[in-house]
């Protein structure tokens, strides 16, 4: 799947990558940046003449770039402030206020760089759902097991899926019992054990020992791979930015356009009229809108949310009412320690301090969660020696001069069950 360019379009190859990049914001924004530097340090030292050259090319590479994208904006039937600033631009030539041409140059480039941001910020997240599918696959075929293509995986297949990996297509357990975490699609923070026979879905990763799982399905069509057509749904129709202005392009122009006709026609001088269209050109409204999509983007995926695009947020910005359907939907897919509730007179620090540093060792997706709970704690941990894990139960081993074993309540409480059951 081929990644789209920042307003949807698809990634450009041969005489269109030329036209990407000679058009691109990116590289108008420093080519402006530079000549408007170069120009102003030409005036500062004497050389108005050479100066002004140089702001002429500025604001001529600055037309051309937003005749161009005012053209494929008409070609769309859209219609943007895009051609006012290219009326703003034509304008400050003819008088020679290039400074001014200059400005509103830098800021058509730096909005539409925001622009392209943003859009690149929540498909860098989306692509990394993407990212997270199996690519080969391991099949048992007459008592060896074989590494296959996911797409060479067909209904009825036996497949063998190792610790920490991503199950590759929807089945049913065979062996077991699974312990699965399904955080990626479901946000429940626990993992899940999946007895023989219990449907698990593709996307969701192995968080215990190796299973073995009969495909129900193509790796096309199970429910990874909706997350991933939802993904590539997202790419091809994320709508471009709204901006304000935008969306009353026509009055907007027509408006000015006459504003400034007026001005021209009153005083006979057309500078009045290039600063009507200087002035009405919303560079500010060019930036804003960008500056708060990107930073609206960047605040969810820092927060763990993803957002589809900028017309996404946008459309948030109205709503009212907001519906939770299912618990784990808001939380953040990692569990943490919430409690410890010890037997008898053991101090829970200690409890904490003994867990933790047998899991140390442990792949099991909770361990994780207890060694990050007692090193937030301050507790001090000891590396476990003798260590065996017990597939399905748990993990036990030697902490110094201890033996301590982290599992199932029902394996390691088992010479106590009244109280694993009211803990």
């Amino acid at each position: 799947m081929r990644p789209p360019g920042p307003r949807g379009e698809e990634a450009p190859g041969g005489a269109r990558a030329l036209l990407g990049a000679a058009f691109g914001p990116g590289g108008l924004l420093v080519l402006a940046t530079v000549l408007l530097a170069a120009g102003g340090g030409l005036h500062l030292a004497g050389l108005a003449a050479a100066g002004d050259w140089v702001w002429r090319v500025m604001i001529a590479s600055g037309l051309a770039v937003s005749l161009w994208w005012s053209g494929r904006a008409l070609w769309e039937r859209r219609l943007g402030v895009d051609v006012l600033a290219s009326l703003a631009l034509v304008g400050t030539l003819a008088v020679g206020e290039l400074l001014a041409g200059g400005v509103v140059t830098l800021m058509l480039a730096t909005g539409r760089v925001l622009e392209a941001a943003a859009d690149r910020r929540a498909h860098r997240s989306l692509a990394a759902l993407v990212a997270r599918a199996p690519r080969v696959v391991h099949r048992r075929r007459g008592g060896e097991l074989e590494e296959v293509d996911l797409g060479a995986v067909a209904v009825g297949d036996l497949l063998a899926v190792l610790p920490g990996e991503v199950l590759p297509t929807d089945g049913l357990v065979v062996s077991g019992p699974a312990v699965v975490d399904e955080s990626a699609l479901t946000g429940e923070a626990l993992p899940v054990e999946r007895q023989p026979g219990a449907v698990v879905r593709s996307g969701t990763v192995n968080a215990g020992g190796p299973v073995d799982l009969r495909a129900t399905t193509t790796a096309a069509e199970s429910t990874y791979a909706a997350v991933v057509r939802l993904v590539a749904q997202a790419q091809a129709e994320s709508a471009p930015l709204v901006r304000l202005a935008d969306r009353y392009a026509l009055w907007f122009l027509l408006a000015s356009l006459a504003l400034g006709g007026v001005a021209w026609g009153v005083s006979g001088d057309l500078a009045r009229a290039v600063a009507v269209l200087v002035v009405a050109t919303p560079c500010p409204l060019i930036l804003a809108a960008p500056v708060a999509i990107v930073a609206g983007l960047s605040q969810a995926a820092r927060r763990g949310v993803i957002v589809k695009g900028g017309g996404v947020l946008e459309t948030l910005g109205r709503a009212r009412v907001l519906l939770v359907d299912k618990t784990g939907t808001l939380t953040t897919g990692q569990p943490t320690v919430a409690e410890v509730v010890p037997v008898g007179g053991w101090d829970p620090d200690q409890v904490l301090s003994l867990a933790a540093s047998l899991d140390q060792v442990s792949p099991h997706v909770l361990a994780a969660s207890l060694v990050a709970g007692a090193r937030a704690a301050g507790l001090g941990l000891i590396l476990p020696s003798a260590t065996e894990e017990v597939l399905g139960q748990g993990l036990r081993g030697r902490v110094g001069d201890r033996t301590v074993a982290v599992g199932k309540a029902g394996w390691v409480a088992a010479a106590d069950p009244v109280w694993a059951r009211s803990a």
